[in-house]
């Protein structure tokens, strides 16, 4: 255990010393769920300023793109299903398809099976543009976490799989 203390500490103990005789307060969960917070923040924070100022292609639209890709179908969904998966109205994924097809990053055609739905998919250039997009995110997750080494990202994955599976 190292003796550097992070802002969160000086939030625990000042929660410790105000709960010091209630023994329902318990400094390691509130610091850990703290600064799992705080990391959530930090890469919201970072893809929001990596999107920023471009016209182009936005975090909406990357989000699309990614809920499109990552659909249980290869790479083909409703736009129902994509407002669902991106918690948007239908409304909403509607503008944003208009969007992303006028750019030529994806298609949407009327399902062959059933007339009445429309296939969303993404084109070889919208393929393209995600794929940049998420190596971009990934290389800004890798710096974000390169205080741990390989040893430890192992570790913390086995400790934050414990815990999501207990709440899953």
């Amino acid at each position: 255990m190292t003796d550097e203390r992070d802002g969160v500490d000086l939030h625990v103990a000042r929660w410790a010393a105000f709960w010091k005789d209630d023994p329902r307060f318990e400094p390691e969960v509130e610091g850990a769920r703290v600064r799992m917070n705080d990391i959530a923040k930090w890469a919201r924070r970072a893809d929001a300023v990596a999107f920023a100022g471009s016209e182009d292609f936005t975090m909406e639209d990357y989000q699309t793109l990614h809920a499109l890709m990552v659909q249980p179908h290869p790479m083909e969904a409703t736009p129902a299903q994509l407002a669902d998966a991106t918690h948007v109205t239908r409304a909403a994924m509607t503008s944003r398809l208009d969007r992303l097809a006028s750019a030529g990053l994806v298609t949407r055609a009327v399902d062959p099976t059933d007339r009445r739905r429309v296939l969303v998919r993404p084109t070889a250039e919208g393929r393209a543009e995600w794929n940049k997009h998420i190596f971009e995110g990934m290389a800004r997750d890798r710096q974000m976490l390169s205080a741990l080494s390989g040893e430890e990202l192992v570790q913390l994955n086995a400790l934050l799989r414990k815990v999501t599976k207990s709440i899953e």
